[in-house]
């Protein structure tokens, strides 16, 4: 019998290991498909690209609204209003968070709008604002402050 522990391995070494004491005419493939549903493989695989990451050091602001985050969660059921998305808002300082019922179809105008009408007129304009740079957010959303 095969130690479980063998498996934590790429496919194509696997092959090399076993094929050494073992062969079957799908051998490689099998071997990729277990490799590939084993969850034990998946937790120590090793990922041999860069790491993801912030590409530059983010400062942590000095006051309160001055640099904030944004982000859509999307996907979501839709509400009486038909709304099916969460705008999120975080102050990067008190970590306070805003959530907006959107939906998925507003224009960046809708978004400027409800910005101004329910965060900025309780924090203010912000001096930075850090996002994904999703299409919701498009340059006419960023030129209008």
């Amino acid at each position: 019998m095969i130690p479980d522990i063998l498996f934590i391995q790429a496919p194509v070494r696997c092959t090399v290991i076993y094929g050494e004491v073992f062969w079957w005419n799908s051998m490689k493939r099998d071997i990729a498909n277990f490799v590939a549903k084993c969850p034990n493989c998946q937790q120590v695989k090793v990922e041999h690209q860069k790491p993801g990451g912030m590409t530059q050091e983010i400062n942590i602001p000095t006051w309160t609204w001055e640099v904030i985050n944004m982000d859509l969660i999307t996907g979501l059921p839709r509400t009486r209003r038909q709304h099916n998305s969460i705008w999120v808002i975080v102050d990067r300082v008190t970590k306070s968070a805003c959530f907006l019922a959107v939906k998925t179809t507003n224009s960046a105008e809708d978004y400027d709008k409800l910005y101004i009408n329910k965060i900025a007129n309780l924090h203010g304009f912000p001096l930075s604002i850090i996002s994904d740079r999703g299409p919701q957010f498009t340059s006419y959303f960023w030129k209008s402050f």
